[in-house]
């Protein structure tokens, strides 16, 4: 396409100006049916012949280059994201030190266990130094399909469910540490489900064979943890993230998923609850038992659970009565007949007002440690004919996983070092001691069994040394 454009300087008017895309204008007329501009070359104007290049112009044109808008102090673009088609933002040069007021600060070890704990929850994977993780009890189809990725995830389970499994006898099965098995093809989510949760086993009884294997694979032993220190026990680790987290200690195990979430297994071993635990708020209280009384909530950042105390009468100089009270749902509201909790939670409160001065810690460790749902499958467990502690380790937890250093901390908080303490359980007056609470007296507690119960205080008795 070739053309006369004059220098209209002259006419005051653009050179070019009616330039188009189009191969050809439309017939009679320029760009958008407009006539073209009359060539009329008068004294003067110089004409040019000039040749216009059609190619690439349909073409996007590129956007002017990203400029830095980040630390641009004082810029007006600083608050608006650089312009042009794809326009990548670029962190200009950092202008000062971030000052120690500021709002943004590192994340501390409690906060880290506490995220990865509510992942777990959540069914969301999580790292553990070298080890990846993905809870098989809230993990779904398309979650597990994610984390097992070219290759089928393996599965860890507690010493104690592999021991139920008859798993401990083989080479690479350790009686006390977690197991990892590898994961066959037809152990899909409902196989491993049923491998995890022991109160299934009567509805499947037939499992395996499986095959064991080292909790971390060789290329895995030599990972540091994240504070510099030696390597830590990954797989131990992940097994009490999910104990902490309330889910069956059983998970889905790979070195080779993704997660955006890492924690690191020695901060996992060292998490304490009572370490950040402070009190929240606190009130006046008028109960059945005792209307002189204050009730004063305690909150950690570890742990939603927020555990509270109450204090009847006053201060006399005397080392207060004091109940380590572990919540129980079906005990404490419910009434349930198959323990002795709202018996014991009632003839506490009662011999507290009889004394004159005394706290009851309301501790949120339902079920011993383990929460209500698996609390809930040890029942079951106990229908099937086994004792409470039994139950328990089928479940993969321990006989008692309470963590009475919360209440060592609640009393400290409430500047109380010597107490009475009103327990059948020499493990709660030994706890206290080795926290720093001195314990001056036990008194006992005397609770009348039932036809539901008698089992459940002889096994209590005979199994976990209660002085009933």
């Amino acid at each position: 396409m070739r053309r006369v454009e004059p220098q209209a300087a002259a006419e005051r008017r653009q050179p070019y100006a009616g330039r188009g895309r189009r191969a050809e204008p439309p017939p009679g007329g320029g760009r958008l049916g407009r006539p073209w501009p009359p060539f009329l070359p008068g004294a003067g104007t110089a004409s040019h012949l000039v040749e216009l290049s059609l190619a690439r112009l349909d073409e996007e044109r590129p956007g002017p280059p990203p400029r830095p808008y980040v630390g641009v102090e004082g810029g007006r673009g600083a608050r608006r994201r650089a312009q042009g088609a794809r326009a990548v933002p670029e962190l200009g040069t950092a202008i000062r030190p971030r000052p120690a007021c500021h709002r943004v600060r590192r994340v501390t070890k409690e906060r880290q266990v506490a995220r990865a704990v509510d992942a777990l929850r959540r069914g969301w994977p999580v790292r553990v130094d070298g080890l990846y993780i993905l809870a098989i009890e809230t993990a779904d189809e398309a979650g597990l399909a994610a984390f097992d990725g070219d290759r089928p995830a393996d599965i860890l389970i507690s010493g104690n469910r592999a021991a139920t499994l008859k798993l401990t006898n083989q080479r690479e099965g350790t009686p006390t540490g977690p197991v990892r098995i590898a994961r066959a093809p037809w152990i899909d989510l409902a196989e491993a489900t049923a491998i995890a949760d022991p109160a299934l086993d009567l509805a499947t009884p037939l499992k395996g064979p499986f095959q064991t294997m080292p909790p971390m694979l060789a290329d895995v032993d030599a990972v540091r943890a994240e504070d510099g220190g030696p390597a830590a026990d990954a797989a131990s680790a992940a097994i009490r993230l999910a104990r902490l987290a309330g889910l069956l200690p059983a998970l889905f195990v790979s070195e080779t998923a993704e997660t955006e979430l890492t924690v690191a297994a020695a901060d996992i071993a060292s998490h304490r609850e009572s370490d950040t635990l402070v009190v929240a708020s606190r009130a006046r209280l008028p109960v059945a038992a005792a209307e002189k009384a204050e009730i004063v909530a305690f909150r950690s950042t570890g742990d939603a659970a927020e555990h509270v105390a109450l204090l009847i009468g006053s201060p006399d100089g005397r080392p207060p009565l004091v109940r380590l009270h572990s919540e129980c749902l079906t005990g404490d509201v419910l009434g349930s007949l198959k323990c002795d909790c709202g018996p014991q939670l009632s003839g506490a409160l009662d011999a507290i007002r009889a004394a004159g001065w005394g706290i009851l810690l309301y501790l949120r460790q339902e079920g011993r440690g383990i929460g209500l749902v698996n609390k809930l499958r040890a029942y079951a467990l106990q229908d099937q004919g086994f004792d409470t502690v039994d139950a328990n380790l089928r479940l993969g937890f321990g006989d008692d996983e309470r963590d009475f250093g919360v209440a060592a901390r609640m009393l400290t908080l409430l500047s109380q070092d010597k107490v009475r303490l009103l327990t059948n359980n020499p493990r709660k007056a030994a706890a206290l001691e080795a926290e720093g609470i001195a314990v001056v007296e036990r008194v006992p507690l005397q609770i009348a069994a039932n036809p539901h119960n008698e089992a459940y205080l002889a096994a209590k008795r005979d199994r976990s040394g209660h002085q009933l």
